[in-house]
C-alpha cells in the first residue's frame, strides 16, 4: 500500500468505502448479506437496511422477473461472464430510480456475488426527453406530408394547365420553388422516418448497390464510377443506405456545373468506403457547415440531404468524414469499423 495524496493510506478493504457506485453482496438466492455506505446517497436507506432482504424486493413490479432471470443466468454459469442491466430500483421513499447493475459469474472467497450499481436516472430523463422531442417531431412530419402534401400537389397540377394554357413568366418562375417544396416534404418525411428506425442489416455489396442507387437518382449527363471491389460487403441497412448513396450523388450534381464525374471506391488504410466527385470541392471551413440542417448552397437546395445522410450513417455505427479529392472535389468518406 502507497500513501494517497494526503498523506493516508488506503487499503484495498477501504475502496467500497469511498466508491461512488453501490456496492452489495448477493448470494446465489439473491438475498442481499452486504452493501457500501453509498447506499446512502444512491437510495436513501440506511447501510444496513437492506442486508438480509431479496434483492427481488427492491425491483419494480414490472422489472422484477427480468432483472432476477438475469442475476440467475449470470450466477449458473460455468464460464466467466460479466453483464450489465438497467432497471428500477426502490429508494426509501418508496418511489423508483433507474440504475444499472453489472456483476459477474466468479463469485467471492464467501461464495456471493458483487454487484455494482450506479445512478442512470440522468440519462433516462435526457432519453425520455429526446423520444418526446421525436414524437413531436414525427407528429410535425406527419403535419408537414400529409396537410401540405395534398394541396401543394393540387398547385402544381393547377400550374402546369396553366402553362399549358397561357405564356407566362411568372407562371414559369413558380415551377421551381413549389418544386423545392416538394422536395423539401419528401425529404423531411425521409429524415423522421429515419429517426425512428431501428437499422436492420444485411451484407450488402456496395459496388452493386451504388449502381441501383445512381439509376433511381436524378444526374442528367453526369457519369459514376465504380472502383471497389463487388465482392466486398458491409452489414447495412438497404434502405437506409440507400438515402446515403441517394443523397451523396444528388449532392453532387447539384452543387456543381454538370456533368460531373462521381467515383466509389474502397478506402485506403481503413475500412470502409468513399463517394468523391470532381466538381468544385468544399471549402475545409464549410466542412462541418454542409452537414447542418437548411445548410445550402444551391440554388433550390433543401438543406436535407446531407443532414440524412450524416444521420443515417450514424445509424449504423459508422463515421462520416469530409476532405477534399485529390483532383480539387467533394470527397465523403464512410468509416465502417
Amino acid at each position: 500500500m502507497q500513501p494517497g495524496e494526503h498523506g493516508r493510506v488506503v487499503s484495498l478493504e477501504d475502496i467500497p468505502l469511498h466508491s461512488t457506485n453501490l456496492l452489495s453482496l448477493l448470494d446465489e438466492d439473491g438475498v442481499i448479506h452486504y452493501q457500501s455506505p453509498s447506499v446512502e446517497r444512491l437510495l436513501g436507506f440506511d447501510r444496513d437496511e437492506l442486508v438480509g432482504v431479496s434483492c427481488t424486493d427492491c425491483f419494480h413490479p414490472d422489472d422484477r422477473d427480468r432483472v432476477y432471470d438475469a442475476f440467475k443466468n449470470v450466477v449458473s454459469r460455468d464460464e466467466y461472464v460479466v453483464e450489465a442491466i438497467e432497471y428500477r430500483h426502490l429508494q426509501d421513499d418508496d418511489t423508483y430510480t433507474w440504475v444499472e447493475s453489472v456483476t459477474s459469474s466468479e463469485p467471492t472467497s464467501g461464495g456471493h456475488y458483487v454487484i455494482n450499481t450506479r445512478d442512470i436516472s440522468e440519462r433516462k430523463q435526457k432519453q425520455k426527453e429526446l423520444e418526446r422531442a421525436n414524437e413531436r417531431l414525427k407528429e410535425f412530419a406527419d403535419i408537414v406530408t400529409h396537410d401540405l402534401r395534398n394541396p401543394l400537389s393540387v398547385a402544381i397540377g393547377r400550374l402546369k394547365r396553366a402553362r399549358r394554357e397561357l405564356e407566362s413568366e411568372e407562371l414559369d418562375a413558380m415551377v421551381e420553388p413549389l418544386n423545392r417544396m416538394s422536395r423539401m416534404i419528401t425529404e423531411l418525411r425521409t429524415l423522421t422516418m429515419g429517426r425512428r428506425r431501428d437499422a436492420k442489416t444485411m451484407p450488402v455489396s456496395i459496388a452493386s448497390h451504388a449502381k441501383t442507387s445512381w439509376m433511381v437518382t436524378e444526374t442528367g449527363d453526369s457519369e459514376l464510377r465504380v472502383e471497389i471491389d463487388p465482392a466486398v460487403e458491409y452489414e447495412a441497412d438497404i434502405g437506409l443506405l440507400d438515402h446515403v448513396f441517394e443523397n451523396l450523388f444528388r449532392n453532387a450534381v447539384a452543387h456543381n456545373q454538370t456533368p460531373v464525374t462521381v467515383t466509389v471506391g474502397a478506402l485506403e488504410g481503413r475500412t470502409g468506403f468513399y463517394v468523391a466527385d470532381d466538381g468544385d470541392g468544399i471549402p475545409p471551413e464549410k466542412a462541418d457547415d454542409v452537414l447542418e440542417y437548411g445548410y445550402s448552397t444551391a440554388r433550390g437546395g433543401t438543406g436535407v440531404g446531407l443532414t440524412i445522410v450524416s444521420e443515417f450513417v450514424a445509424a449504423h455505427g459508422w463515421e462520416l468524414a469530409i476532405e477534399n479529392a485529390e483532383d480539387g472535389g467533394a470527397r465523403f468518406e464512410i468509416h465502417t469499423e
